[in-house]
């Protein structure tokens, strides 16, 4: 591979492992085409330490394959969280940027801050909400309709919607825990062809203006 090559602009080849169904794609790809899977999938999202030195979790298939991982620091103040490939490699890095009226998140590729690499920032659609919704502004993409992520507090539910359609879902509870209630663990639901790391990174985001790690 050519230095300075993003391996994610190329395509033919995938990490997650689903279920194969007879199923509609919704071709749904942010981060790149090669997390978008023709099935649909079950992923995993487990915490793995929390500390002053910072916070990690994992991303699992159903085969208990690491497909994805998140870090960042410990620091309520100034939080960045780095989406990474199980090999490491810098996908996305969300950080937060707090308003007088709602907070919200810049996302950019890779590990850097560059301008030129902001794919979309994240927002609370209002201070003060029943439930937690948030939406997604694209800097510059190539994708119809609007993209929300909405979650409530009762059930510890949570789903994304691309425009009126839901694309993803956490439907389940761990044993561990709660979406909102800190304890990190859950269960999501993706459609077939929508990006998971794409999915992955609003759920934290989503998770991160609801609780710390």
């Amino acid at each position: 591979m050519a230095a300075g090559t993003d391996p994610y602009q190329q395509t033919g080849y995938g990490f997650a492992i689903g279920t194969p169904v007879a199923t509609q794609n919704t071709n749904v790809a942010v981060v790149s085409d090669v997390f978008c899977c023709p099935y649909p999938l079950q992923l995993t999202v487990k915490k793995k330490c929390k500390g002053l030195s910072g916070a990690k979790l994992e991303v699992v298939d159903l085969n208990s394959n690491v497909v994805l991982c998140v870090d960042g620091p410990h620091d309520s103040f100034s939080r960045k969280r780095v989406l990474r490939d199980p090999a490491g490699y810098p996908l996305l890095t969300m950080r937060e940027k707090l308003t007088w009226l709602h907070d919200g998140w810049t996302v950019h590729r890779g590990e850097g801050s560059d301008p030129r690499e902001l794919m979309f920032t994240v927002k609370r659609s209002h201070a003060l909400q029943w439930r937690a919704r948030l939406d997604v502004f694209f800097q510059s993409h190539h994708l119809p309709g609007n993209f929300s992520v909405v979650g409530t507090y009762f059930d510890d539910s949570a789903k994304v919607y691309h425009s009126n359609a839901v694309i993803a879902e956490v439907k389940e509870k761990t044993t561990f825990g709660g979406f909102f209630k800190g304890k990190q663990d859950f269960v999501v639901k993706i459609n077939a062809g929508v990006d998971y790391a794409f999915i992955v990174s609003l759920l934290v985001i989503l998770n991160e203006t609801n609780t710390i790690f």
